[in-house]
């Protein structure tokens, strides 16, 4: 199951790194299990490029609404349950900084029952949230980034 978990995660990294790479050949990035396993216990980057980046997470309760403008969400889940919803309206609203913004709820939104194995893709300009998480989660996040 361990080896069925890792195959999964490096196809999901490998194809969304493959989805940016235009020509040529690519750098490789390394990332020793020790680095991956502290980014996900305490969140953290993974790999970042001006196109891509990689993060590992752990939440133990709900976050905040997120819109990117210009950054697809691909969520790998490892452990734990949640309730994510995406789509609606995102209320209350606030820039944190140019195409990224974060707000209290959403409103009228798609909710998904995500847990261990499951991943779900969120394109850019899309509200997207932790609604509920039980009783923590741990997951993978890969962000490809427009120009």
């Amino acid at each position: 199951m361990k080896f069925l978990i890792q195959l999964v995660t490096l196809l999901i990294l490998t194809a969304a790194f493959l989805a940016t790479t235009v020509g040529g050949a690519a750098g490789v990035t390394y990332v020793d299990h020790e680095k991956v396993a502290a980014a996900i216990g305490k969140g953290g980057s993974l790999v970042t490029a001006p196109d891509l980046t990689v993060t590992g997470s752990h939440r133990d309760k709900p976050g905040q609404v997120e819109v990117h403008d210009k950054e697809t969400d691909v969520i790998y889940m490892i452990e734990g349950d949640a309730t994510f919803v995406t789509g609606g309206t995102a209320v209350g609203l606030t820039k944190t900084k140019p195409g990224q913004s974060v707000g209290s709820e959403i409103k009228d939104g798609e909710a998904h029952h995500l847990s261990k194995g499951d991943v779900i893709v969120v394109p850019a300009g899309i509200p997207h949230w932790f609604k509920e998480v039980r009783p923590s989660v741990s997951y993978y996040v890969v962000k490809v980034i427009k120009p």
